[in-house]
């Protein structure tokens, strides 16, 4: 059984600040988690923390790119290479962020080895890009764009190796049968299937179609990309766009179970979360015992 590794990401790099002159609380993530006893309660053990720059927009306008892009681009290769570290010793990195731009992280440290796919369970696409939007700006709503290559140059090609993720790779599950980025993902052939798609399928069947379809030979293994804003705003009402019509508690633990239990599944981050929004806590106990159900099953 591999050993699982729990490393923070603290970064809200990537996210709007809710309101002037204050920053995001996702940073707050993993402390709520480990508050939960998560290292205890899965098992795993200490990778320490990877501290990110401060958050600073500036002088930052509409229009400027990506805010916090030279932030970003010096935190997302320290990032990639305590998780490469860890993939390559054969372990399994679980990253508690922060936001979503910490995925860039782990899909870097993963394109400097080989090639993987990415599972994003996720509220909304992040497929936000100059193509297709009148201005760009948070990373947490970009980083499947940036990922697959498409953005500033900063952020797409670190070390040169754009893309990070090529598209045929990824598969994104529990976005919002309502996401305005549909008709593009549709014309790029990228895989998805929003709420309404696995509940008429059944998750667990459509999951275990995704885990093999990433368990192929041309495939090194796969990345699952966890946002907490893929539960409803019912059970999970502390995140930055707690928009309807998201999974359930039991829909989300059989969907992760059915990908972490895959031998070719390499790590997982959790994002978004935000500890500021919750005082009671009970966004961080669903979440760890999500999490904590998932690995028992694996």
């Amino acid at each position: 059984m591999r050993r699982l590794v729990v490393i923070d990401a603290p970064s809200n790099l990537g996210l709007r600040p809710p309101a002037e002159g204050t920053v995001p609380g996702c940073y707050k993530l993993a402390g709520a988690l480990r508050e939960q006893r998560l290292l205890c309660r899965l098992g795993a053990a200490e990778g320490g923390v990877v501290v990110p720059p401060r958050y600073d927009r500036g002088g930052w306008r509409a229009g400027d790119g990506v805010f916090n892009a030279g932030a970003l681009a010096a935190y997302t290769p320290k990032l990639a290479d305590r998780i490469e570290r860890h993939v390559r010793a054969g372990d399994f990195p679980v990253v508690l962020g922060g936001d979503c731009s910490i995925q860039l992280g782990a899909s870097l440290a993963l394109r400097r080895t080989g090639r993987y796919g990415i599972a994003a369970v996720d509220g909304s696409a992040d497929f936000r890009h100059p193509g297709n939007s009148d201005h760009v700006g948070a990373a947490g709503g970009e980083e499947l764009a940036l990922a697959t290559g498409r953005g500033q140059r900063d952020l797409t090609d670190l070390e040169g190796l754009r893309p990070y993720v090529r598209e045929a790779d990824v598969r994104l599950l529990g976005i919002r049968d309502y996401d305005d980025e549909r008709a593009e993902l549709d014309e790029l052939k990228i895989w998805y299937a929003t709420v309404g798609q696995l509940r008429e399928r059944g998750v667990e069947e459509v999951a275990g179609a995704v885990r093999r379809s990433l368990e192929g030979p041309e495939l090194d293994g796969f990345w699952v990309h966890l946002d907490a804003d893929v539960l409803d705003p019912s059970v999970m009402p502390a995140v930055d766009s707690p928009d309807p019509g998201g999974l359930l508690p039991g829909e989300l633990g059989s969907l992760l179970g059915t990908l972490v239990r895959s031998e070719r599944c390499v790590g997982l981050n959790v994002t978004i979360y935000d500890p500021d929004l919750d005082p009671e806590g009970s966004g961080a106990a669903l979440l760890a015992g999500l999490l904590e159900e998932a690995f028992a099953r694996s």
